[in-house]
């Protein structure tokens, strides 16, 4: 598969996770759905890429912003980067949908949050903390 098709797998593929997880967030097998399919595939794809594409000599590039620049300049890198996100997003999305019904707060009213998680990530969670907060009125207690 070539790269362009792997992108649009992973996109369609946490495209479709996203609005399953939104419709059905309270049901019993909607976490073990996602995990168990969406994000154990992003995963494998993106250890897949990482594994095959990788070059151990570049960790010394994560240690500033411009060697972080200099990894992300190739096609492979980039689509190892956005399959982290996407996986690690969809994680988020399970962890507040998991989170608002330990705590008892209404399902809907997450939904904007898990919509900017989708988006936007660390946004979308920021977004449910300090709803969560409004909504239970107290710090959080795990």
């Amino acid at each position: 598969m070539d790269f362009d098709s792997l992108f649009q797998f992973a996109n369609n593929l946490a495209f479709i996770s996203w609005i399953v997880l939104i419709i059905f967030q309270r049901q019993g097998w909607i976490k073990p759905l996602i995990i168990g399919t969406s994000v154990a595939l992003l995963a494998a794809t993106y250890s897949y890429l990482l594994i095959t594409t990788f070059d151990p000599a570049a960790f010394e590039n994560f240690g500033s912003l411009a060697g972080i620049m200099e990894l992300f300049q190739n096609k492979e890198a980039v689509l190892a980067g956005w399959i982290h996100y996407l996986a690690f997003d969809l994680m988020v999305g399970l962890y507040i949908v998991s989170d608002a019904e330990k705590h008892g707060i209404n399902r809907w009213i997450i939904v904007p949050s898990l919509l900017f998680t989708f988006m936007m990530g660390p946004l979308g969670l920021l977004s449910y903390l300090i709803l969560r907060i409004i909504v239970k009125r107290s710090y959080f207690k795990y």
